[in-house]
């Protein structure tokens, strides 16, 4: 069986990579692959933290029967990533290297401090916890961003049947 630690460890790891190879190319100024780069860890970050933030957190505040403490201090701690990686991609946009790096720095020191809470802390915590219903939030967290359903195919138009009529009867026949 996976644990929410793995399976949310992983994408810590994914992370971390994308932002590594980003940095990367600020370093040498490759502004194009820099944006390009910073753009695929933005989003791996986004999808990582509305992870936790829309099915792991709820999940264990429900179990807990409030919202605060570890819940509120990582969703806080969420708030300030995606505030400095705001900031940091108007810099890689702007071309500003040295700007980037002053945010780059607070940004690795909160990663850091921020996967050691969840992976040392959370994570077994929620583990520990919701031990019976791993199965069930990790697969709610593989569907959170799975591609929609594709919508039915409308009925054919039968031959000969005036458009009009088909239009009015929302398609179907």
């Amino acid at each position: 069986m996976s644990t929410i630690g793995n399976f949310l460890g992983r994408d810590h790891r994914m992370c971390d990579d994308l932002y590594t190879l980003a940095e990367a190319r600020v370093a040498t100024r490759n502004w194009p692959c820099a944006g390009a780069d910073f753009a695929d860890f933005r989003q791996c970050l986004e999808h990582h933290l509305r992870l936790e933030e829309a099915v792991l957190f709820p999940a264990l505040e429900l179990c807990m029967g409030h919202n605060c403490g570890p819940t509120s201090v990582m969703r806080d701690e969420h708030r300030q990533m995606r505030e400095l990686v705001r900031r940091m991609a108007a810099t890689i946009g702007a071309h500003q290297r040295d700007d980037f790096f002053d945010l780059a720095h607070a940004l690795r020191m909160l990663m850091r401090q921020h996967h050691l809470k969840e992976e040392g802390i959370l994570y077994p915590m929620i583990d520990r916890f919701l031990s019976e219903r791993h199965a069930e939030l990790i697969a709610a967290m593989d569907k959170l961003d799975a591609p929609p359903e594709p919508s039915p195919a409308p009925a054919p138009l039968a031959a000969g049947a005036p458009a009009e009529a088909a239009l009015a009867s929302g398609g179907a026949q």
